[in-house]
């Protein structure tokens, strides 16, 4: 197990862990019943809560912030001296954490995506990993949620019986939604983001050789075009803002500001 402590990359703390290390603390907090918020952050993630100053606040208090793409985990070696030899990618910790769940029997919950997405991530799930028990499985609704509207889902939530919860909502949203549901929920949250798609085969994964050059946004901008916002501006300003913080010509305080509201995503 690696755990090389918590830096700051732009502000935002990310724990520079390997698998092993993520997979023990998110089934320690199910065996536990306890709230523990854990985000899978690429570049596009990490760099939203590093221009946003409430996202700032809302991902510095998850209790696990994992290197999903590798210019966040070649970020962590630069800076600190991390030695991290492969990243936290979302998708791989969704499944690894599942597979952990079946042998354990913890029930899962699978917050977000359209109902085709379910079913096809339910057939996946339940092939590769016989004996998993899904608790439940709620679409997103795509839209913003009254307050009653997000305690009945929190409501459906915990009486399911469910010991994780999967949150498939896609960032910054999911993201948000953790923050705003932890309180109400004792078990761990994963914001997993793609890995709901990439599971059902709907959507597909980039190879693994691109993959491991950092290249997995060039591949999805390709298969979905409509993300050319996230890749065309955010990229270029992670890299940007990144040599400022190696050259030392500008501190990224971790301290955000505490939402002005509630979102309530859903």
């Amino acid at each position: 197990m690696i755990d090389r402590g918590r830096h700051s990359i732009l502000g935002i703390l990310i724990h520079a862990v390997d698998y092993e290390t993520a997979v023990e603390r998110i089934l320690a907090a199910a065996r536990e019943k306890r709230s523990f918020a854990v985000s899978a952050l690429a570049v596009h993630g990490l760099t939203t809560g590093a221009l946003d100053a409430e996202q700032k606040h809302r991902l510095n208090t998850f209790d696990l912030l994992v290197p999903d793409g590798q210019p966040v985990r070649w970020a962590l070696n630069l800076l600190y001296r991390c030695r991290l030899r492969d990243r936290v990618y979302g998708p791989a910790l969704m499944h690894k954490v599942c597979a952990r769940a079946a042998a354990e029997g913890l029930p899962v919950y699978c917050y977000g995506g359209t109902p085709e997405i379910l079913a096809g991530m339910r057939a996946r799930l339940e092939r590769q990993y016989p004996g998993i028990r899904i608790a439940g499985m709620e679409p997103s609704q795509f839209r913003r949620l009254t307050p009653a509207g997000q305690a009945a889902a929190l409501a459906r939530i915990r009486e399911s019986g469910a010991a994780i919860l999967l949150i498939g909502l896609g960032c910054p949203r999911q993201e948000v939604w953790a923050y705003e549901a932890r309180a109400a929920l004792a078990m761990p949250m994963l914001a997993v983001g793609a890995a709901f798609p990439f599971t059902a085969g709907l959507v597909r994964q980039a190879p693994p050789r691109l993959q491991k050059w950092g290249l997995e946004w060039a591949f999805r901008w390709c298969m979905e075009p409509r993300l050319w916002r996230r890749y065309l501006l955010l990229n270029p300003a992670y890299v940007f803002l990144l040599l400022l913080q190696a050259c030392g010509l500008r501190r990224f305080a971790p301290e955000g500001r505490p939402p002005s509201r509630e979102l309530l995503f859903g």
